[in-house]
């Protein structure tokens, strides 16, 4: 016997109708056009914010060119005479010395912010004790504190310490200053780190702190490497810190000014003889180091701000 023969559609008949799509489900070209419309829009965001940032960049490098007539005739013209020896005027105005100060206070506060930051957070993260949560978060208010509201009980603090207008003052309260961000920070990271290394080296023989310095450290390197960045973001355009504390308290005390007070200083000094190319060139010489080193580890940073969610 011959199998039953199945019933198929004519050829030449119409073609069925497509199933009715409900109003909640979404048509593949429709997903298609809102990303369009999405990435449309967030890079047109982008780029206004890139330009809102490089152009007064640009001005500002620009105008360090132009002499004071210049600059007075038109403000956004092209300079006209380009002259290098402006940023070596600048330089022995002062703005060597006010540079040198704070590489020489960045150069301590830094390391010293990142190591004491980076332990803290080490043992709330990975130790429980009784008293532990209350720490941490003691360490997030001091984040959210203003630093205004302290001025004053900082600066008889630092008074009675004797180490008003000294660079180990400025380094302790940069230190102190920094703490909490960097403590709330590394937290978060040194809690995603595996347990099972942190077991196996303490398996091994090896020290609570040699576990820290030569096992966790290490692997939380991205996470350092970002916050490290912006701890010396934030202290090297630190000014009201400086401006309090970092004052001469006698005729014989010497001046130790940082970049940000010795910008104001160089346009006090400059009364009616004003030099504004020599303003703009001391500007530029505080701006162009945190803009290189930003730059130079910019994929390090983010590597070291998604790498916490993604572990």
């Amino acid at each position: 016997m011959s199998a039953p023969l199945k019933e198929t559609a004519p050829t030449g008949g119409p073609t069925p109708p497509p199933p009715p799509v409900s109003k909640g489900t979404a048509r593949p070209g429709d997903r298609r056009g809102e990303g369009v419309v999405l990435n449309v829009f967030s890079h047109g965001f982008l780029a206004l914010w890139a330009v809102l940032i490089v152009l007064p960049l640009l001005w500002l490098v620009l105008s360090s060119f132009k002499t004071d007539a210049q600059i007075g005739a038109s403000a956004f013209g092209w300079p006209q005479n380009w002259d290098p020896g402006v940023f070596s005027r600048a330089w022995e105005k002062g703005i060597g010395d006010y540079f040198l100060n704070t590489v020489v206070v960045l150069v301590f506060s830094v390391p010293l912010t990142m190591l004491l930051g980076s332990m803290a957070a080490y043992v709330l993260a990975r130790y429980e004790f009784w008293g532990n949560r209350l720490l941490y978060y003691f360490f997030v208010a001091g984040a959210m504190f203003p630093v205004f509201l302290a001025l004053v009980p900082l600066f008889f603090m630092v008074k009675r310490l004797d180490m008003l207008n000294t660079y180990q003052g400025l380094i302790l309260v940069y230190v102190a200053y920094s703490m909490p961000f960097t403590v709330f920070f590394m937290h978060a990271f040194f809690r995603t780190l595996p347990s099972a290394v942190f077991e196996a080296a303490i398996l091994d023989g090896a020290s609570h702190t040699r576990t820290f310095f030569q096992v966790m450290l290490p692997m939380a390197k991205p996470g350092l490497l970002s916050v490290g960045i912006f701890n010396t973001l934030g202290q090297w355009n630190q000014y009201i810190l400086p401006t309090v504390l970092m004052q001469p308290q006698s005729g014989d005390d010497p001046e130790r000014y940082v970049l940000t007070q010795g910008l104001i200083q160089l346009q006090q000094q400059q009364g009616y003889a004003s030099d504004l190319p020599v303003l703009f060139a001391g500007v530029t010489i505080a701006m162009v180091p945190m803009l290189v080193v930003y730059l130079s580890f910019q994929r390090q940073v983010q590597a070291g701000l998604t790498s916490a969610t993604l572990k």
